[in-house]
């Protein structure tokens, strides 16, 4: 357990922040599957459904929550399967 006022600060901000942050990562994951199963399902709503995965994407990117790569790998992994349902 922490012992000083600074550090039991730290402690709260972070089990704060850990949580907002596992939020905003299950958000992610749930709209990839349900993304994935539109596109799958041919919806025309998919593209929709892509576009708005992949602001959520650049924004978790863009804060830190996810590593760079990572959401260049999904990002890709959408717009493939998209790009193949097209054709």
């Amino acid at each position: 357990m922490p012992q000083t006022s600074q550090a039991k600060k730290a402690l709260r901000k972070a089990a704060k922040k850990s949580k907002i942050n596992k939020a905003v990562t299950s958000e992610i994951k749930t709209l990839m599957k349900k993304t994935q199963k539109a596109i799958d399902s041919g919806e025309k709503q998919a593209q929709k459904m892509v576009d708005q995965v992949v602001k959520k994407i650049d924004k978790a990117m863009q804060k830190g929550i996810i590593k760079k790569n990572t959401g260049a790998r999904k990002k890709s992994s959408l717009l493939k399967a998209l790009a193949k349902r097209k054709k």
